[in-house]
């Protein structure tokens, strides 16, 4: 079981609890206006691991992982286009005792995927479920895709009691509108999975990447979001 993978970070602290080994799979089919990592849309590109590969990796970290209470997350690039490979990746970790954690933006169809999905979660300690904007039309001009999927996940994720935090990314102008926001609010207090909900500020800090593959940046004059932007945010979505 191979998967192809863009890169690793042995020591991440911001993906889930803990000190985290971060596996950055390949290939998605958003294409976010401020997404940092374009270069993991083709999902051609990156390298192909084994998933004794990847253990063989973590294990060199796993005395640091389990000692902060970390674990594993995989994220992207979309992991769901590689279910089969996450899952038996996870199902690997799981036997040695390691947390794990699914950061996706829920792109996937149910319930045709169920049986894949359902497989998936067992292994799945926590779901770190990136909602890109809660209005539909918005959520098309910004990825290009649906948010139908993201959101019917969502509701999934609550029904088979899957622990959930939800991620949300503050851009100024584009997913801070105080309508967006509350009903973004509604939907999550309908959720009784989720244990938290993540604000994370708009940064500038890829937009190398998008001209280094002479892809147009539509964000050069956004501003990078600020503390008060964050605070805003919380205090209309109620966190």
């Amino acid at each position: 079981m191979n998967g192809r993978i863009h890169s690793f970070e042995s020591f991440g602290t911001v993906d889930g609890p803990g000190i985290r080994f971060v596996v950055f799979m390949q290939g998605c089919p958003f294409r976010c206006l401020y997404c940092h990592n374009p270069d993991t849309w083709s999902l051609d590109a990156g390298s192909e691991y084994s998933v004794d590969e990847v253990m063989q990796k973590i294990e060199r970290y796993s005395s640091y992982i389990k000692a902060s209470g970390g674990g594993i997350t995989v994220t992207g690039g979309e992991p769901l286009m590689q279910t089969d490979f996450v899952t038996e990746l996870f199902k690997a970790c799981k036997a040695q005792g390691i947390n794990t954690a699914l950061d996706t933006n829920g792109y996937t169809v149910i319930p045709e995927s169920c049986g894949k999905l359902d497989e998936l979660l067992e292994y799945t300690d926590l779901v770190l479920l990136d909602i890109k904007h809660i209005n539909p039309e918005q959520h098309l001009a910004i990825t290009g895709c649906s948010n139908l999927h993201t959101l019917e996940f969502a509701e999934y994720l609550d029904k088979m009691k899957v622990p959930v935090w939800i991620r949300y990314v503050v851009v100024p102008g584009l997913t801070d509108d105080e309508a967006g926001l509350r009903r973004l609010s509604d939907f999550i207090r309908k959720l009784s999975n989720v244990e938290r909900v993540e604000l994370l500020p708009f940064h500038k800090l890829g937009e190398f990447k998008w001209k280094e593959l002479k892809l147009q940046y539509s964000l050069v004059d956004t501003p990078e979001a600020t503390e008060e932007d964050i605070a805003r945010a919380k205090r209309i979505l109620g966190v």
